[in-house]
């Protein structure tokens, strides 16, 4: 998949949990943790504007794009 989700790092850096940020966000623990390891085909814009808001970052520090050809 071309598309990496980097939503742990960002988490990490800061300093917040799954179960603290499934409360602030509004999306079942399950559902961020499926989003968290990439098992995800489609993520809301919603979600998104949630995650992006409560840990104060933009979307492209949680989405990376990676070329398949160049791995």
């Amino acid at each position: 998949m071309a598309i990496i989700m980097r939503l742990d790092r960002v988490m990490a850096d800061r300093k917040m949990s799954l179960n603290e940020l499934s409360e602030r966000v509004g999306v079942a623990n399950v559902n961020l943790s499926k989003l968290k390891t990439g098992k995800v085909s489609a993520v809301r814009f919603s979600t998104l504007n949630a995650i992006c808001k409560t840990l104060r970052c933009q979307p492209g520090d949680i989405l990376e794009y990676v070329d398949e050809e160049e791995e």
